[in-house]
């Protein structure tokens, strides 16, 4: 069964319009429709912003039967020469950027306990997108210093809730496929008023891309 951890109704509900709905359950405080899309059997949980919502809601969906997780949403471009408003990228590896414990032990920032790289892979199925690294953290502001830090990490897209589901499936044992599509780049005049401008246009596009994501995932 594939779960799909989701931060915001917005984002839930191009899955859900199209979802033949058979159960709704709470796990974990989480709100967990169970159903089948475009041949797939589906968990799906609408787990909140940010990464311990996106954490907890990952537990819930594997505690759910879920044997692989898929994490899709808008989110934000970096390099305006690498990333559209409206495209949709599929994740290669991902990095907790606001996870830092330099000065502790002199690993490079998101280094995560127990690990020696700070990016961790993710799953990418045969899927035709851009591949993209992608930075997670709990923040949604225009910082120079968040996108140089970010830049200087390798990033390519930011967003709030993918890293941490990277972390959960690390130590979980379960694949991890995060889909995004661009709702606002860097540099391109405030990233709130792209965010609002853009949303909708970049779920719509993402919804168009369900069926073949689904079916991608074995």
């Amino acid at each position: 069964m594939i779960g799909c951890v989701i931060a915001m109704d917005s984002e839930a509900e191009i899955l859900l319009d199209v979802m033949d709905i058979e159960n709704i359950r709470t796990v974990y405080g989480k709100t967990v429709h169970f159903g089948r899309a475009f041949g797939r059997d589906v968990a799906l949980v609408t787990c909140g912003v940010g990464k311990v919502n996106a954490a907890a809601g990952t537990c819930a969906a594997i505690s759910a039967g879920a044997d692989v997780i898929l994490n899709f949403g808008v989110a934000g471009g970096l390099k305006p020469e690498n990333t559209e408003v409206g495209e949709v990228y599929l994740i290669e590896k991902s990095v907790q950027y606001d996870f830092d414990c330099t000065q502790l032990n002199g690993t490079e920032v998101g280094t995560l306990d127990g690990e020696t790289e700070n990016f961790l892979p993710l799953y990418c199925p045969p899927l035709p997108y851009p591949r993209r690294a992608l930075g997670t953290g709990d923040r949604f502001t225009d910082s120079a210093a968040d996108h140089e830090l970010l830049l200087s990490l390798g990033c390519d897209i930011r967003e709030m809730e993918a890293g941490a589901i990277a972390e959960v499936c690390r130590y979980a044992g379960v694949p991890f496929v995060s889909v995004k599509a661009i709702s606002d780049v860097y540099g391109s005049g405030s990233t709130t008023e792209q965010f609002r401008r853009n949303c909708k246009l970049a779920l719509l596009e993402l919804k168009s891309r369900l069926p073949e994501i689904l079916q991608s995932m074995e």
